[in-house]
């Protein structure tokens, strides 16, 4: 991804912050209520994803048919919903931004729909590593053998996570 310039960031109307977190209710649930606040800011970027900020840190983005914690988001105010847990083998190429492949998932939570957002977490401490877009439904992940399974849209040390506001 290339480095993410700032144009403009306005707060935004209670309507829209409720629509928002109808949209994170959507994908996490209850744990939604985690991001809750009175001011929300949207920041307008030259990137494919929405960004905002909660009390101005950037912990969540969102897409016109999702909304997801940012990995800041997802440190803050861990979730247990749609993890995609991997093996330390696959840490450093995950936290790099490689996609997630099949033969170094350990466990995926029932909840992982494709073409939706996942936590990509890693397997001793539970700490996200990146956020992703599952390919595949839970079960048909589980039964998947080799490939790709979670394509990386966001990931420690990219420009999001690095992002000063």
């Amino acid at each position: 991804m290339p480095k993410i310039t700032i144009k403009k960031r306005h707060v935004i109307r209670k309507s829209q912050i409720t629509e928002l977190l109808n949209l994170l209710a959507d994908e996490i649930g209850q744990s939604a209520d985690l991001f809750r606040s009175d001011r929300i800011e949207r920041v307008e970027t030259d990137a494919p994803i929405e960004l905002y900020l909660v009390d101005k840190k950037p912990l969540l983005m969102a897409s016109d048919a999702w909304a997801f914690p940012t990995l800041r988001g997802l440190v803050e105010h861990p979730i247990p919903e749609r993890r995609v847990v991997v093996d330390s083998g696959a840490v450093r190429f995950v936290a790099n931004g490689a996609d997630a492949m099949r033969p170094g998932i350990v466990s995926i939570t029932p909840d992982v729909r494709a073409g939706h957002p996942a936590q990509v977490v890693e397997e001793r401490y539970g700490k996200p590593l990146a956020v992703g877009i599952a390919l595949f439904d839970a079960t048909d992940m589980e039964q998947q053998e080799k490939g790709k399974s979670v394509k990386s849209i966001h990931y420690v040390g990219d420009d999001i996570w690095n992002l000063e506001i």
